[in-house]
């Protein structure tokens, strides 16, 4: 097991908040329910994610998962709001699917959930939109590499009165 930070409180004195997760192209989403979250510390290291903090009632809440998968630590991101925290975690592979949050397959907490309201399945689809946007790419493009003056604008109807 890796080596947790000496600053966040151990388990034993702590309960899980419930965590919503779902798999993108580059990203894996964990939503931490927490009511009013304060003191939040969120340490996301390579291999595994450590959240502590405490909740409306003052309950310490505490969560480690060992990740199925390496991530980019410095290319994830923690906002916390009123009723959760949430974690935007960069994975190490692009465009591979995590079948699970965690590394082990018979490891299954019971404050841990699919969030089937933003799953997506996205290995079998096309890139939404990729076409509009090399389009638009090329347009911009195009105008960058014109020279010239800008365009005369006396084909504009007079609007005075």
């Amino acid at each position: 097991m890796a080596m947790l930070p000496k600053n966040l409180p151990r388990p034993e004195d702590c309960q899980g908040a419930q965590a919503l997760w779902y798999d993108r192209k580059k990203y894996v989403i964990i939503n931490f329910m927490v009511q009013n979250p304060k003191d939040v510390e969120v340490d996301i290291q390579d291999t595994f994610i450590v959240l502590s903090c405490k909740d409306v009632d003052d309950n310490s809440i505490y969560n480690h998962i060992c990740f199925y998968d390496r991530v980019i630590k410095f290319d994830s991101q923690v906002k916390v709001y009123d009723r959760s925290i949430h974690t935007l975690i960069r994975k190490a592979k692009e465009n591979v699917a995590w079948p699970r949050l965690q590394k082990d397959a018979d490891l299954k907490p019971h404050w841990m959930a699919v969030d089937f309201d933003n799953w997506k399945d996205w290995e079998n689809e096309e890139d939404e939109g990729m076409a509009e946007y090399e389009q638009y790419f090329d347009m911009i493009q195009d105008m960058g590499n014109k020279k010239g003056g800008p365009p005369a604008m006396d084909d504009l109807d007079d609007l005075s009165d």
